[in-house]
């Protein structure tokens, strides 16, 4: 199961090794026939000028290469077309800083954003960035029109919005000193629930006594006003109309709002449309219900002030309706009842730049709302741009209040700004592929809601600067079969070769397939490439590092000998399957280097005078001696004993560097071995030292020390220490013996003791029956007399005669 893993992973490595290759040399890969086509494959791809820089068998399109590339494959830095991108800024006035009670300014004369008008070169796969500042400024003008709807449900609301005007008002001069209000008003298509009622239904929608006005689609009451007054007198005069169906044609009204700029009087300063409403809202699709069915066209049709086309265009879809408040910079507020809230979030949400607000039953909650949302949108900035021409991109990156920065659709906005506050958005616009014709293309950035934006002219680098000094008809590509540009022929219509010397329909001329083969017995370019006009062309590989060449196509750059796994040893470049070695290499894989810094000794003497520089590597010529400069000698004397405490320290932990072991013993491999039969034994393939020392407890330890043949040193330890007869037992007997000396002494003092006590009792006892003795000291009892007395038996007889 590992083999598998690891056979996999493998792999993998390799094809994604692989696939870095191929991506990361696009520029070959891409196959330009042109300097044009090679500089928009990407920003890395340079094209070689010089006419003699193609090898044989090499195709015009290997003049598209990386920088870097093209400088080791030999052309000169000067004759490689590299055109890069470049920036202009055309206008870039400076942001406002006004603040409020100064000099009134015209709406046009504040500048809110900058720069305001540049111009980018753009060469395809390189972005040109620049920044952008934002800054709300101080006492900017607004204009807010109210768009009310006037069905029957919304009678008691119409009451609290006819002092509307003067109120607001005199709310908003605490905002801007340039305040414009409007008034529109709104019911439902005439068509839609009305089919089948009476005209004179129509006139009086309302039941019972109730006076109510015609039902319509939508009406321009009032025109922006900076007059309060003139707002509520003409509110005060509008009607409640009447409606079958709860939703609402809202939508129309609000589509009539957007592009009747000249009707309703926007000017280019803040624009606010407070949407009123109890009711839900038609949109595209139902109009089909009153046989509706051309979709909304997006142009105002207002007569007179009253939108006359409601009967012949359906709704305008949501995406519609974004698209038309999004271009007149219209902000939209939500002023809904709470039994339609979450229809009217969920419709914010689709919307940009808009909020939504509760409106109590009567409305009388309406100018709170106001303020309230105004406060919440123009405290964001959203920064939205044109439609891209095809092939390129834009990024964002915002530096906003406090810090707080952000990227991706979070780089578009920051919130939370005060008046006063500036912020700052990095834009990057790139080009992956030149546009159709190269034409130059507009784009404008712009905050959601104002109406000032930054212009953009978008130049395409399509083609290199050589491409201008191009010779037409030139005899260079054979009598005039082509155009010679940038150091290579573009060859007309119908005519191909290096040199658009042949025709396409002589390309598999049988006479001609004889000059691609390097004799009888071969194949076709050395089966590594095409026969065009007689040429070998070679093939690519799916490495676009790796090429064929040659007349026949017999050379390549991959087939040369490898060291540690690297091409020419990574010392050397691969030219027709030969290694060219760099300086100071040599070898048929240059992996032999001709530097001998490596193999100078600490002596200053190349492999220490007991070897030869082979290679950067000493071969030592002497037994003895091992080791990266011949200085390491296993078997000199001494060896054991320069070893010993560092063997000590690591084995047994003892020794006067055991607090020091870890920094300075760590140079060897300690290898642990139970007793003296399993160390290494004399005769194996490097020479090695067998140790005896002695430790401060007489206790003796074994090792061999040696440097192996991958020059690391190697100690064998025996684990256990040899210690003569229990050398620590030794002060325990010591101890005892002491110990019965004293108590032999304590005994025999004891034992004198005892026998003066009994001595001087006997000595007393024998004095008291001396002076207690009844006898004469001439008569002793017991006294004996020394002298015995004998008398033979035969004394005083004769003798008997014999």
């Amino acid at each position: 199961m590992d083999l598998k893993l690891l056979l996999i992973s493998t792999l993998l490595g390799v094809i994604c090794y692989s696939s870095a290759q191929q991506e990361g040399n696009e520029c070959i890969k891409a196959n330009a026939k042109s300097c044009g086509e090679c500089i928009q494959v990407g920003a890395k791809c340079g094209w070689c000028t010089d006419p003699e820089f193609l090898k044989q068998g090499e195709a015009t399109s290997t003049r598209c290469d990386e920088l870097e590339s093209l400088r080791k494959r030999g052309c000169d830095g000067a004759k490689v077309e590299n055109p890069r991108g470049s920036q202009q800024v055309l206008k870039n006035k400076a942001v406002t800083n006004r603040n409020k009670g100064a000099k009134k300014l015209r709406p046009e004369d504040i500048t809110q954003i900058q720069p305001q008008k540049l111009t980018l070169s753009l060469r395809s796969g390189e972005p040109q960035s620049f920044n952008l500042k934002f800054k709300r400024a101080e006492d900017y003008p607004i204009d807010l029109y109210y768009l009310m709807d006037l069905s029957y449900s919304m009678k008691d609301d119409l009451e609290n919005v006819k002092n509307l005007g003067t109120q607001l008002m005199l709310e908003m001069s605490k905002i801007t000193s340039d305040f414009r209000i409007g008034f529109g008003s709104f019911v439902e298509k005439t068509v839609m629930p009305y089919i089948s009622t009476t005209p004179a239904k129509l006139l009086n929608p309302c039941t019972g006594d109730q006076n109510c006005t015609s039902p319509f689609s939508y009406k321009n009451v009032l025109k922006l006003t900076s007059n309060g007054q003139e707002f509520n007198t003409l509110v005060g005069q509008q009607q409640i109309s009447g409606n079958l169906d709860s939703p609402e044609g809202g939508f129309d009204a609000i589509m009539q709002v957007a592009v009747c700029g000249e009707h309703i009087g926007w000017r280019n300063v803040t624009r606010l449309l407070v949407f009123s409403t109890d009711a839900g809202f038609h949109f595209a699709g139902d109009g089909k219900l009153g046989g509706i069915v051309l979709p909304n066209d997006g142009k105002c049709h207002l007569e007179n002030n009253m939108y006359t086309m409601s009967h012949y265009y359906d709704y305008p879809s949501i995406a519609h309706l974004v698209q038309k408040l999004s271009d007149n910079n219209i902000q939209t507020i939500f002023a809904i009842t709470e039994e339609f809230q979450p229809v009217y979030k969920e419709l914010k949400n689709l919307i940009p730049k808009s909020a939504v607000g509760t409106l109590s039953a009567n409305s009388s909650n309406v100018i709170n709302l106001i303020i309230d949302a105004y406060n919440s949108l123009s405290s964001e900035v959203i920064l939205e741009n044109s439609k891209l021409a095809e092939g390129v991109t834009i990024t964002y990156q915002s530096r906003c209040k406090n810090g707080v920065t952000g990227e991706g659709e979070m780089g578009r906005k920051c919130s939370n700004i005060s008046i006063g506050d500036e912020v700052s958005f990095t834009i990057s616009i790139t080009a992956k592929q030149c546009p159709k014709m190269g034409k130059p293309e507009t784009i404008k950035i712009k905050p959601l809601g104002f109406t000032e934006e930054v212009e953009i002219a978008l130049n395409f680098i399509c083609e290199c600067d050589c491409h201008k000094n191009g010779i037409e008809d030139s005899e260079i590509c054979h009598n005039g079969n082509g155009t010679f540009e940038c150091g290579a022929c573009r060859c007309n219509e119908g005519r191909i070769g290096r040199h658009c010397e042949c025709s396409t329909n002589e390309v598999t001329s049988e006479d001609l397939d004889k000059n691609c083969r390097k004799d009888n017995g071969t194949d076709i370019c050395s089966n590594n490439g095409d026969c065009v006009c007689g040429t070998c062309e070679c093939k690519k590989r799916e490495n676009p590092e790796e090429r064929y060449s040659g007349k026949f196509c017999e050379c390549d750059n991959f087939n040369c000998d490898r060291s540690n796994n690297k091409l020419c040893g990574g010392h050397g470049r691969c030219e027709c399957r030969v290694c060219i070695c760099d300086a100071n290499w040599t070898g048929s894989a240059c992996d032999c280097s001709l530097d001998t810094t490596t193999c100078l000794a600490s002596n200053k003497q190349i492999c220490n005078g007991r070897g030869t520089c082979e290679c950067g590597t000493c071969k030592c010529t002497d037994p003895k001696f091992q080791g990266p400069t011949c200085e390491i000698c296993p078997t000199c004397p001494g060896v054991c004993a320069e070893h010993k405490e560092c063997v000590q320290c690591r084995a047994f932990g003892t020794g006067e560097k055991k607090e020091t072991c870890e920094r300075d013993c760590s140079y060897f491999n300690l290898i642990k071995v139970k007793d003296r039969d399993k160390l290494p034994q004399p005769g194996q393939a490097f020479p090695l030292m067998h140790c005896k020392e002695r430790d401060a407890n007489d206790c003796w330890f074994y090792y061999t020390y040696a440097v192996n043949n991958n020059t690391e040193k190697e100690v064998h330890v025996v684990e256990t220490l040899d210690c003569p007869a229990g050398p620590d037992i030794i002060p325990i007997v010591a101890g005892v013996v002491a110990g019965i000396v004293l108590i032999g002494l304590a005994l025999l003092l004891i034992w004198k003791l005892l026998m003066i006590i009994h001595d001087r009792r006997e000595f007393a006892k024998f004095e008291k029956e001396k002076m207690n003795a009844k006898w004469d000291t001439q008569e002793n009892p017991i006294y004996k007399s020394p002298i015995n007395k004998f008398q033979n038996p035969f004394y005083g007889h004769k003798a008997a005669v014999l």
